[in-house]
């Protein structure tokens, strides 16, 4: 009877790893659902145009290290602006302030203002991941029609459309001095992203702390040194890398968590390599 029990412990070890793992697997995903539940939604746009002319904004790609926003601009033209068929009835020029392209979009008369390919300055600080926050200036829509001495500038406004992986974006609509609306907009990282950027970080230390809990061990001469481990040892200090690159938004080379973490885990794991060394040196003695 007493063998039987002892029988038993390898089974109750593998079946308490599997609950443990499946336990800390659905408490993950448990989390990762209520950060994106409790991140606030997107405003929604108001593409109602009366005799405001609109020009949406639709967000296509953030570049942090560039501190760039990729957008593509198309104008809702007034009421007033075109004629029964949506076709413009004067031409039309958008200027689309706080932009980098300063020059202005030329719709002609009879035609549909087509959708063009902007660029705004959202301006963050990519070495502080995944904290990092983006803004682009104060965006004005300059919309004038006519052209000469007809030329007069008509009531428009901004409307901010789309939504960009892994990030939360939020506008702030306000009135400048000269009495035209300014748009803001702010882009944060998820808080799903970010319970992600902590599991990889996690893995990161868990990694290390196993190769030096096994070298120390064998150096210790508590466990026998098997030169099989040698590869292990290899391969974990090859994934670092990779791993580091999957983050969401990877950080440019340098940040911070190559500094405070990606590093320390590199040495510690080439520590660790060198005691296993060390060990087999010892044990072929």
């Amino acid at each position: 009877m007493f063998k039987g029990r002892l029988r038993l412990k390898p089974a109750a070890t593998i079946v308490g790893t599997v609950v443990l793992v499946l336990v800390i697997y659905v408490g993950f995903l448990v989390v990762y659902r209520m950060l994106n539940q409790s991140t606030p939604p997107s405003p929604d746009a108001d593409l109602s145009r009366g005799d405001q002319t609109v020009v949406v904004i639709d967000l296509q790609d953030l570049r942090t290290v560039n501190n760039r926003l990729d957008a593509e601009v198309v104008v809702l033209p007034g009421d007033a602006l075109v004629d029964d068929d949506g076709l413009l009835t004067s031409d039309l020029a958008v200027r689309l302030v706080s932009s980098l392209d300063f020059g202005e979009r030329h719709f002609a008369r009879g035609t549909i203002p087509a959708a063009t390919d902007d660029t705004l300055v959202a301006t963050g600080d990519a070495q502080i991941w995944p904290f990092d926050v983006y803004t682009t200036g104060h965006l004005q829509a300059e919309v004038m029609t006519g052209t000469g001495p007809e030329r007069r500038r008509v009531p428009a406004r901004i409307e901010v459309l789309g939504s960009l992986g892994g990030w939360s974006v939020s506008r702030d609509v306000s009135t400048a001095s000269d009495g035209h609306e300014e748009t803001v907009v702010t882009l944060k990282r998820a808080r799903g992203t970010l319970a992600f950027d902590v599991g990889i970080c996690l893995v990161l230390v868990t990694l290390p702390a196993m190769a030096l809990f096994v070298a120390i061990e064998t150096v210790r001469g508590v466990k026998k040194f098997h030169p099989p481990l040698t590869t292990w040892f290899g391969t974990m200090l090859f994934a670092i890398v990779p791993l580091r690159n999957i983050l969401p938004g990877a950080p440019p080379p340098g940040a911070w968590i190559d500094q405070a973490l990606v590093l320390w885990v590199l040495i510690a794991l080439v520590v660790a390599m060198v005691l296993y060394v060390e060990a087999w040196w010892k044990q072929s003695d």
